[in-house]
């Protein structure tokens, strides 16, 4: 059987305001290719379809596509519920949605009832747990502590005591959504700490054929059957440096035989630099980079004026901008307010150390407008009560 592994789709997401959706509908064309040229038989989806609980129309329609195309496909099809997903939403008309070869599994109860598909060295069993919620789970489940290891704990040993009573050489595939030891997190993912854990040792897998990984960004093998496939597409620049794509995995009499990753399209590149306006402006080396997204930090001493405009002329793309003056303390503490000055002339000095320079006669001017409109006007009408403190009019 060749499966291939994807997770964490994130449907409806922007990046730094930019919409995402074209390059998310993009992907979903590269993966029905994939499907078609490799021969897949199964896609499974490890959490994070979309990126909220309640998505955007746009988002549930490109979905609803993608699910329409996936079913017509030579492809089954097994999708879990990620911490951005509402299980219910996900979830609904699931048992429906099964008769076409799409299988949805959202529902905590249901962790050990595989989806059974046959090849022809028998039967693969196919576990989807859905994100599990420490908090949803532990009574119902009586957990012994309050934790994703408690948790998924629990759901594969319901795995294994279903396994148990399959045939003979029956293999197993277990989608899971969670934060695994040995992985690094990216800066876009949403944290699951609870009471500040929220690792799970690989050996909360063992004994699994393969183990079908999301919730992190980055691809990761964590031990030859347990892999993160990461997102399809960056969505913060600590990813700037990851490859995106998806696993093909092939499961032969014995167990995983292979494992290829099959990376996706680049919608656009990402690019993070560093130095002085007038040094990125001019450096002919950050060619390469003038259609990329950016995230630039400035070293100039001072802090330089319409910074973004001025990059923008040569990186168009350019989403973010930081500030980190050559030679300045990394920690550096606001000072304290000082007493009994102006509002006013509190505005110019937080300009001043800002920017490492004061403001012009204009910006005081304008700052002296903004501070004395946002002062109570001494002249405003009071209210009177009407009747001692019983009410007013």
């Amino acid at each position: 059987m060749r499966i291939l592994h994807t997770s964490d789709w994130h449907l409806g997401r922007s990046f730094h305001r930019e919409g995402m959706l074209g390059h998310q509908a993009a992907y979903v064309d590269h993966l029905l290719e994939v499907v078609e040229r490799e021969r897949v038989d199964l896609v499974v989806v490890a959490g994070d379809v979309y990126d909220r609980a309640l998505p955007q129309v746009d988002a549930v329609r490109l979905a609803d596509e993608t699910l329409a195309r996936l079913a017509a496909s030579r492809a089954r099809v097994v999708i879990t519920s990620g911490n951005h997903d509402s299980a219910q939403r996900l979830g609904f008309s699931s048992r429906l949605i099964d008769a076409a070869g799409v299988f949805i599994r959202t529902d905590a109860a249901g962790v050990g009832t595989p989806v059974v598909l046959p090849d022809e060295h028998g039967d693969v069993a196919v576990y989807g747990l859905p994100y599990l919620d420490p908090d949803a789970v532990r009574e119902p489940w009586r957990l012994p502590a309050r934790s994703h290891e408690a948790a998924l704990d629990e759901a594969m040993r319901r795995v294994r005591a279903d396994h148990a009573t399959r045939a003979r050489g029956t293999r197993s595939v277990v989608l899971a959504h969670a934060f695994v030891a040995g992985a690094q997190p990216s800066e876009s993912e949403r944290d699951i700490s609870v009471g500040g854990v929220s690792l799970v040792p690989t050996s909360t897998f063992s004994g699994v054929d393969y183990t079908a990984l999301g919730h992190l960004h980055g691809r990761h093998t964590l031990t030859e059957s347990v892999r993160y496939s990461g997102s399809p597409i960056a969505y913060s620049f600590s990813e700037v440096d990851q490859v995106k794509g998806s696993w093909l995995v092939e499961l032969g009499a014995d167990g995983l035989s292979a494992a290829e990753f099959v990376e996706a399209p680049v919608p656009r590149r990402l690019a993070r630099l560093r130095g002085t306006v007038d040094e990125l402006l001019a450096d002919p080396t950050l060619r390469r980079h003038e259609a990329a997204w950016v995230q630039a930090t400035l070293t100039d001493p001072v802090r330089p004026l319409q910074a973004m405009e001025r990059l923008r002329a040569r990186f168009p793309h350019t989403l973010v901008i930081a500030f980190e003056p050559a030679g300045a303390s990394a920690h550096a503490v606001p000072a304290a307010r000082p007493q009994g000055r102006s509002d006013h002339a509190i505005a110019l000095d937080f300009v001043a150390e800002l920017r490492g320079a004061p403001a012009s006669d204009a910006e005081a001017a304008l700052l002296q407008a903004a501070t004395e409109a946002c002062c109570e006007d001494p002249e405003a009408d009071v209210l009177v009560s009407a009747a001692g403190t019983d009410g007013l009019w």
